[in-house]
């Protein structure tokens, strides 16, 4: 079995791609971009790389904090009260939230959340097409006619394959890989990258400035807490487990007097039940691969208050 010409096309697909995505990674014209303090919340938190349901309750608070709504402990209110013009994406929460309290006065705040399938379908694009129109992102094509050809271009490699190889394991490899690489080509459409301002804008979140005001999702609904660097201890042991959910994440720089500067990263986790969300130090690395909602268990040194390795990680929703 002669695996060469396979691999030949196979090997120019890649290579179109890579080609196909390389020049997408020239600086593009964008509109007019905002200046980075008027970004709205939400549109900050989905450049960060929060999930749909974090987008939507991020929308839900920035209401909120401009009278659109009203919240209460764990009960929301819609108000007539509101100032300031409504993007696209608030008319969209607004509406369903509405919707979703059927005319009653008031609703829990974890039950005014739309389906996973109506927030990606619907919600996300709205907030993305706002991120594009303030200059904070980009398509990464023009048009579908790029990833269209690149899933057509697959059928070359994926024949030469099945010609070759006929029903083998080269041939069930190349229909699986065909398939899952046509696949996200055309569900991920014309792409969405970030500008420079982009990236600038979704940088590292700010610590908190009024950390009682911290609204945290504990599985039984939302409520404030207070977020706060985790409390020395220079006698406890040097090892200890705690578990809980990442509540929020943050870094600060710390610039000297000869021009260098420092970052240390922290990462809040709740247990679910205590007043308090305790902020260790950790590494970067692990700062970048967690998100709000990840349940994790960590082992963390109590006397410098910092992770010294995670046992657990955990994506739930």
């Amino acid at each position: 079995m002669d695996l060469v010409w396979p691999a030949l096309a196979w090997a120019l697909w890649v290579a179109a791609l890579a080609a196909a995505f390389g020049l997408t990674t020239r600086r593009a014209a964008s509109p007019q971009a905002a200046p980075a303090p008027l970004a709205p919340p939400s549109v900050v938190e989905l450049l960060r790389g929060l999930r749909a349901g974090e987008v939507f309750h991020a929308t839900v608070f920035d209401l909120a904090r401009r009278g659109f709504l009203t919240i209460r402990d764990d009960r929301l209110m819609l108000s007539p009260n509101g100032e300031g013009q409504l993007w696209p994406y608030e008319r969209w929460v607004l509406d369903r939230v509405a919707a979703r309290m059927a005319g009653a006065p008031q609703a829990p705040v974890v039950a005014v959340m739309p389906d996973s399938g109506d927030l990606d379908a619907e919600f996300v694009p709205l907030v993305r097409q706002s991120a594009i129109d303030l200059g904070l992102a980009r398509r990464r094509w023009q048009s579908m006619l790029v990833p269209l050809l690149l899933a057509a271009g697959l059928a070359v490699p994926w024949y030469v394959t099945i010609s070759q190889a006929g029903v083998s394991w080269p041939g069930w490899i190349a229909t699986a890989g065909a398939f899952v690489a046509g696949a996200a080509l055309l569900l991920g459409g014309r792409g969405f990258l970030l500008t420079p301002l982009g990236r600038q804008v979704a940088g590292p979140e700010p610590a908190p400035v009024d950390p009682r005001q911290e609204w945290i999702f504990t599985g039984d609904g939302w409520r404030g807490v207070l977020v706060e660097p985790a409390p020395r201890d220079g006698d406890a042991p040097k090892r200890r487990e705690v578990e809980g959910r990442v509540v929020k994440r943050w870094i600060v720089t710390e610039h000297r007097d000869d021009l260098s500067s420092s970052r240390t990263c922290y990462v809040a986790v709740h247990d679910g039940t205590s007043e308090r969300a305790p902020a260790y130090r950790a590494k970067e690395r692990f700062y970048q691969d967690v998100l709000p909602g990840d349940f994790v268990r960590l082992l963390v040194n109590p006397r410098r208050g910092s992770v010294v390795s995670v046992l657990a990680h955990e994506r739930r929703w």
